[in-house]
């Protein structure tokens, strides 16, 4: 294994950003940049042994200034929605940016995708090499309570995983919800869409929602209807039914904080296959259903379909659903999240 740090560019405020590469023995290849403590890159071999970048982004810094897609980014503080854009903890409002309509979206205006990280450590053992960042988001930062102490780790195995860790502890009560959104094309970023994919997602059950994509305190069943990847199906399958596409928060099998099987890709194309498993409650499946011919790496163009996420996360509007598995973190206790990918051919 080993790590490498280049420098990525600076910011408007002339905060100097880098970009810190993980290589397995085994040939996959990570790059991480500490803005927005962003995946900015995944090579993963296919079934011949041929490297291909399956991750969606920008060839430099001002790219992902520029953008608000968050594109491979640390999302936070609290990912998703939290509708009318306020929440109350011990009988007290918090108003927060309403920046998606009338709801909160991924932290607000300036959330964890746009600040520049520290990074702490960056080591290459014998099986493994990471890089851990932090960032101390204050009190009152995007109308949050708080100081909040963010720690996230990167770590690449010669077992073909990439693990992505989260920790933090506030110095008062908040909410906290984090996750990774990378876009994943595991046919390689730029070969066309992702509707061929083969997925398959360990939830039976969802979070109903109401027009503005906020759930309305109702868990349903994914039984008969286009949301229904119990059994392998093709992203693209069924995709028409959902009207725009999939961007829905599934309810994973298993308890919360144990690590679990959340989903698993394949792309028949490459025979690339991504497994997941996660400590999080729910899973967020977005088909990339607003990118809109985005300029990305190399010249590429992202139209609608070009990416899926899959976020793992507690779910959204969790703050004001108290049927919900509680985001709410206390004073002298740590969050704690961790996210498996592991990839391998078929």
């Amino acid at each position: 294994m080993n790590a490498h740090k280049e420098p990525f560019g600076r910011t408007a405020e002339g905060q100097e950003a880098s970009v810190y590469t993980l290589a397995s023995s085994k040939g996959l290849r990570a790059r991480i940049t500490d803005y927005g403590a962003t995946l900015v890159s995944l090579y993963v071999p296919d079934r011949n042994g041929n490297l291909g970048d399956v991750v969606l982004g920008f060839d430099d810094l001002q790219g992902y200034i520029n953008h608000t897609a968050y594109m491979g980014a640390t999302v936070g503080r609290y990912a998703n929605r939290i509708g009318g854009a306020k929440f109350k903890l011990d009988g007290v409002e918090y108003k927060l940016a309403a920046n998606n309509g009338p709801n909160h979206l991924h932290g607000g205006i300036k959330g964890f995708d746009k600040v520049v990280w520290h990074t702490k450590e960056v080591v290459a053992a014998e099986d493994e090499a990471w890089v851990k960042m932090s960032y101390l988001s204050a009190d009152g930062e995007e109308g949050y309570p708080g100081n909040l102490q963010c720690i996230v780790t990167y770590m690449l195995t010669n077992a073909d995983e990439l693990c992505i860790s989260y920790e933090a502890r506030t110095d008062k009560k908040t909410v906290v919800n984090l996750t990774n959104h990378s876009y994943w094309n595991l046919a390689g970023q730029g070969n066309g869409d992702i509707l061929g994919h083969e997925l398959q997602l360990a939830a039976e059950k969802f979070t109903l929602i109401d027009k503005g994509l906020i759930p309305r305190g109702v868990i349903a069943s994914v039984l008969d209807m286009p949301l229904d990847f119990t059994r392998t199906r093709t992203i693209g399958s069924r995709i028409r039914q959902t009207g725009n596409g999939y961007d829905h928060n599934f309810v994973l099998k298993g308890k919360p904080g144990d690590l679990k099987r959340c989903a698993q890709v394949r792309e028949p194309g490459t025979g690339r296959v991504m497994e997941i498993h996660t400590t999080e409650p729910g899973v967020q499946l977005y088909t990339g259903n607003f990118l809109d011919g985005l300029a990305g790496k190399g010249g590429t163009r992202y139209d609608k379909h070009a990416g899926f996420c899959l976020e793992t996360q507690h779910y959204p509007d969790s703050p004001n659903k108290p049927n919900f598995p509680s985001t709410v973190l206390e004073p002298g206790q740590t969050f704690t999240s961790r996210t498996i990918h592991k990839f391998s051919t078929k």
